[in-house]
């Protein structure tokens, strides 16, 4: 039997750590919290922080492991390409991966080989920033260089905002260094969703529609994606050229990917992020709806060096969206309410708090509620439907 090292056992990395035991695997499961939820899927658990490098590989080597794999998460992808370039199992090159997962590198990288990239500068120091605020043209976008989940991320166009906005960036990462680059207005919707290649090439994508949390605390969290991509051919296939050339460039190997892309009025691709893991808010789980196609199970054969060269693009059929349930305020769950028009369309949903819990304004990844996956009979229904969506589908919240 297999032996694959999985890092993290948090509830949204369950799907992967019960898809391993399936799939016949003797499965580890490391988390730093030692209540971690998906330790209790696992064959075996140990109370070891994902992104503690050494200690991840002492393991590693004392389990004779097959295989690493971190799913969904942008914190151990480091720590897997470390590990497995130590103990010469599968993965991708440490230092691409130190590129994908470094926004400050990756602006670089994309410079120093011809992408589009907007005007972005790496800093240590709100005196550095300040002394090159002038050059930037408004507004911006200020970001931590090693965090995700929209944490410590802020758009600004004045100077008079800078100094608080890096104090925030700083705060979330942990090389305290942040990033300034000049905001792209997209043309049409920004694109999300998942990807993979096989021998670095891109043999597999599906990309999505995304909406953000407009109108909260925080506007720049992914809260619904829909598929199938509304752009045309020809854009899909530019995107497509662009992040194969990245891969190629990158000498990545066989590997998910999770996009954040834009595209401005002249049909300029900008890749603002292209993270080498599954995508969170379950989509991997709305691709397989749509396309046929298990973008789990293809990851953890990658990690153990199994054939993914089947594996090929399929388009989406039908209208499927996912949305993360969420609230507006704080207070005490009680329940949640589906509107006649939405239940129909619910295909699956999960709640991550029960009633009593308190629960909290979305202002990051960890104050979701739940998740869910819908399908629709027309693409119009589609658009309707999830532009009302927090009409449809209300929570009940005792204020506190």
């Amino acid at each position: 039997m297999k032996k694959l090292l999985m890092l993290g056992g948090a509830y949204s990395q369950i799907p992967a750590i019960k898809k391993a035991r399936e799939m016949g695997y003797f499965v580890i499961v490391c988390d730093s919290n030692n209540k971690s939820p998906g330790q209790k899927y696992a064959n075996q658990f140990f109370n070891i922080s994902t992104t503690d490098k050494e200690s991840v590989l002492k393991l590693a080597k004392s389990l004779n492991i097959d295989g690493i794999v971190c799913y969904k998460a942008d914190s151990g992808a480091s720590t897997v390409a470390y590990v497995a370039e130590q103990l010469d199992l599968p993965s991708n090159p440490y230092d691409s991966i130190m590129i994908l997962t470094n926004k400050d590198l990756f602006r670089r990288f994309q410079k120093d080989n011809g992408f589009n990239v907007p005007r972005a500068i790496g800093y240590q120091t709100l005196d550095e920033a300040k002394a090159d605020f002038h050059n930037f043209n408004m507004p911006v976008m200020i970001k931590p260089v090693d965090s995700a989940g929209s944490l410590g991320v802020s758009k600004i166009d004045t100077h008079e905002l800078l100094e608080e906005k890096v104090s925030y960036a700083l705060a979330f990462s942990k090389v305290k260094r942040f990033i300034i680059e000049e905001y792209i207005e997209n043309h049409g919707p920004h694109v999300g969703g998942d990807g993979f290649s096989v021998d670095g090439k891109l043999v597999f994508r599906c990309f999505s529609n995304e909406k953000f949390s407009e109108g909260y605390s925080n506007p720049f969290l992914s809260i619904i994606a829909s598929w199938p991509y509304i752009m045309p051919e020809s854009i899909q296939n530019k995107i497509h050229a662009e992040i194969d050339r990245l891969l190629n460039l990158l000498n990545m190997k066989t590997c998910a990917y999770n996009f954040d892309i834009r595209i401005d009025e002249n049909e300029n691709v900008y890749l603002i992020e292209v993270a080498p893991r599954n995508g969170g808010d379950w989509n991997p789980n709305a691709i397989k709806y749509a396309t046929g196609v298990d973008l789990i199970e293809y990851t953890l054969k990658a990690a153990l060096g199994e054939d993914c060269s089947d594996l090929s693009v399929v388009e989406p059929e039908g209208y499927w969206a996912t949305y993360v349930i969420n609230s507006k305020v704080n207070g005490i769950f009680k329940g949640i309410k589906f509107h006649s028009d939405i239940k129909t369309n619910i295909v699956e949903y999960d709640l991550f708090v029960n009633p009593g819990d308190k629960i909290y304004e979305l202002n990051s990844a960890y104050e979701k509620v739940g998740i869910m996956i819908l399908n629709f009979s027309t693409f119009e229904e589609m658009e309707e439907k999830m532009e009302n969506i927090s009409k449809l589908i209300k929570l009940e919240i005792e204020s506190v």
